[in-house]
């Protein structure tokens, strides 16, 4: 259990957005996915996820980690109903309408509340990513429910406090949720054996250094020397424990980091290359398109309107 424990007490947690809505037209999103977690409430209608379309009951909750792909429907849909994440995210208004959670409690219509949130170790891994774990539901389970509510009903509030407030739900959220696939014994196997980075202060000081340097020379040679390892054996010290070599981590890092940049500053994409670690600007475009699909002009304008439709 102190294993558990010192793995939660290094997950850093941040609210990023929540919302309650109306699901104005059913929907299947054939690739569903964010680049952080996601949650999804179902208070009334259909919802169903993954190739096998698995049911979520009213009152139950699908959990999405960060960058897992799922197959994901809103409402009753047929065939012609399916569309891919980007178009979804597009047209969202189309499909999903806001709503305030005291509207929830009047309407008849299908609706469910939703919040996306950051959870990574030592502000470098994202947690549930890292475990390899696929989407699921949490079912019988009406604490976390309950949390989700809080979470957006206290985000419609304008009183003192609020961000405060909302962090601390955010993170008893993640609690809740680990102490329910403990509980449940869901994905214990994961658990133990893709969090052993816990387990070595080398390891973390390579995460620390790394997320510091970004923009820097990291090569095997420079890792070598923060973690006091040899340059030939520090890539497979690394993979042991992580299960991806450094140098893929790296740019997966890197590439987080220019999401980031691009989400919340208006610098220029070459400017942003450069300060995630990249001098050649068509060589860190390439690289963004083959990692996340999509060009990262797209990507600054997709991310703008997540923010602006909740």
């Amino acid at each position: 259990m102190e294993y558990y424990n010192k793995v939660i007490e290094s997950v850093g947690v941040r609210y990023l957005r929540g919302n309650n809505y109306k699901i104005e037209r059913p929907v299947t999103i054939v690739d569903y996915v964010d680049n952080e977690n996601t949650v999804i409430l179902l208070h009334r209608g259909s919802l169903h996820f993954g190739d096998d379309q698995e049911v979520v009951n009213e009152g139950e909750i699908l959990f999405v980690p960060a960058g897992r792909s799922s197959k994901v429907s809103f409402g009753t849909v047929t065939k012609r109903n399916e569309t891919t994440n980007d178009t979804f995210i597009e047209n969202k208004k189309k499909y999903l309408q806001t709503i305030s959670f005291k509207e929830i409690k009047n309407l008849e219509d299908d609706c469910v509340t939703s919040v996306t949130f950051e959870a990574k170790v030592f502000d470098v891994v994202n947690f549930f990513n890292s475990l390899g774990i696929p989407p699921f539901v949490i079912r019988f389970n009406d604490r976390i429910a309950s949390i989700v509510e809080d979470i957006v009903k206290e985000s419609e509030q304008i009183t003192p406090g609020k961000e405060r407030v909302m962090k601390i739900y955010t993170e008893l959220l993640v609690v809740e949720i680990v102490r329910h696939i403990l509980k449940n014994r869901l994905f214990v196997e994961e658990l133990s054996t893709n969090s052993t980075y816990f387990k070595d202060p080398r390891l973390i000081d390579m995460f620390n250094y790394i997320k510091k340097n970004i923009g820097g020379d990291l090569s095997n040679k420079v890792l070598a020397k923060v973690a006091n390892v040899s340059e030939d054996y520090v890539g497979q010290y690394f993979k042991m424990l992580t299960g991806i070599n450094p140098q893929d981590y790296i740019e997966y890092q890197r590439m987080e980091a220019a999401v980031e940049l691009l989400r919340t500053t208006k610098k220029s994409i070459r400017d942003i290359g450069k300060e995630v670690g990249y001098k050649d600007t068509a060589y860190f475009c390439r690289r963004f398109k083959m990692m996340y699909g999509l060009p990262a002009g797209k990507m600054r304008r997709r991310e703008s309107l997540i923010n602006v439709q909740g």
